[in-house]
């Protein structure tokens, strides 16, 4: 009898397991429709293919070396196995939530439910670097994104391996439930350096340093991707409980849901308040990147404050990520989509609120994984943008940006009966 249940209990915690998967998998849908409607319409179709591209190489490079290093070696080239279910009644039993490799899931479903973060990471820089980088130059970054730097991050935080043996982050107690800082604050360091090197569009900075507004080509677009984002996201969180099948991991799973909810709604509030007060107006992008901010600050922790910490937490992101939108634009470091203050600075923020609800987590843990994560993603992304664009260049030329990339990288036009805007 006691072997029946522990079957059922699996099949019924791998089926959840694979399900939000698949959820995270769906995030990747929402990416593409939210910066697809934040770019003008003469770039649409190149931010699409970039979206769909990179989904690909990071299910490839997470497969032939990405899961290798960041679990010791577990690669299915050299063959992951489904566990003997039989022998790991035990570790099966006492497991608890918190996302980490390595786990007594079959082989395929611990690497699924894995490479669709990897692809959550990598879809972060798209947006950030859209309308002139060259498209084989993106591509060519998310082969060693999703194949060495995030694999070698992830490795010294859900991987438990110590920082190039100097220190664990685990043994000092840092803590990232689902990848406020892992994936979303990595994804944002990547960002960041490539937009450093690739620089503004042109005509978004004026000669006397005056920001101009480029608005996006489609507003409905990139609320719909917004919602499936925040849709999407109840897989990201809730399958890092990683159980369903008992008691308390099913209140867990219900409250994770409940303060991922919870915490966007804050985040979009606090954030279209805060543009009602600077600019006069309710802005429809600042309360989109409002609620997925508060998304990315609840996910470091989502499991241990109340409902209303977990409101409070995302309205603080909420107002963070429109202060940081503005801050990047006076320093001229042109994010047309704000996925750098969305991803970064929210996530840097969510790390820093787990000591918040979470007594045995510390303020000097958080900061020591955050910038162990920052400056490694960073610092790697800046040197491999550097080698590609010496190799074969990162940006089009001035004529293929005006004329848009559509047309230059992808030779064809999302809107071809519409004029150009």
């Amino acid at each position: 009898m006691q072997d029946q249940i522990f079957h059922l209990q699996y099949a019924m915690d791998t089926f959840y397991f694979l399900v939000c998967g698949a959820l995270v998998m769906w995030m990747a849908a929402g990416f593409s429709m939210l910066e697809a409607g934040l770019v003008r319409s003469k770039n649409t179709t190149e931010i699409l293919t970039k979206n769909v591209a990179l989904f690909a190489i990071s299910c490839i490079m997470y497969l032939v070396c990405g899961y290798a290093i960041m679990y010791d070696g577990a690669t299915f080239l050299s063959g992951i196995q489904n566990v003997d279910v039989t022998s790991t009644l035990g570790d099966y039993a006492g497991r608890e939530g918190g996302f980490e490799g390595g786990s007594i899931y079959s082989g395929a479903s611990d690497f699924f439910f894995q490479v669709v973060f990897v692809a959550t990471a990598m879809s972060i820089v798209s947006g950030a670097v859209a309308e002139r980088m060259k498209l084989w130059a993106f591509l060519a970054f998310a082969v060693v994104m999703t194949g060495v730097i995030y694999p070698m991050e992830g490795s010294w935080t859900w991987g438990g391996a110590s920082v190039f043996g100097l220190f664990n982050l685990g043994d000092i107690g840092f803590t990232d439930f689902a990848g406020s800082g892992i994936v979303h604050m990595a994804g944002a360091a990547a960002a960041l350096a490539g937009v450093l090197v690739l620089g503004a569009r042109k005509g978004k900075y004026g000669p006397k340093g005056e920001v101009r507004a480029i608005p996006g080509a489609n507003l409905p677009l990139a609320t719909l991707g917004t919602f499936i984002l925040w849709m999407g996201w109840f897989g990201f969180n809730g399958g890092s409980v990683l159980k369903l099948g008992d008691i308390a991991s099913a209140n867990s799973v219900a409250m994770v849901f409940l303060n991922t909810n919870t915490a966007a709604a804050g985040g979009a509030i606090a954030a279209m308040l805060l543009a009602r007060i600077l600019f006069g107006k309710a802005d429809l992008t600042m309360l989109l990147n409002g609620a997925l901010a508060g998304l990315v600050a609840i996910t470091a922790g989502p499991d241990t404050p109340s409902a209303l910490g977990a409101t409070l937490i995302g309205a603080v992101g909420g107002l963070i990520v429109v202060v940081s939108i503005l801050a990047l634009d006076k320093l001229k470091i042109d994010d047309p989509v704000g996925a750098i203050s969305v991803h970064g600075v929210a996530g840097l923020w969510g790390l820093l609120a787990v000591p918040l609800t979470n007594d045995g987590v510390t303020f000097g843990a958080q900061l020591i994984g955050a910038l162990t994560i920052f400056t490694w993603v960073f610092v790697t992304s800046l040197v491999v943008w550097l080698i590609i664009k010496a190799v074969m260049g990162i940006r089009v030329t001035e004529e293929e940006e005006y004329e848009g990339v559509d047309l230059s990288e992808c030779g064809m036009e999302a809107y071809p009966e519409f004029n150009k805007s």
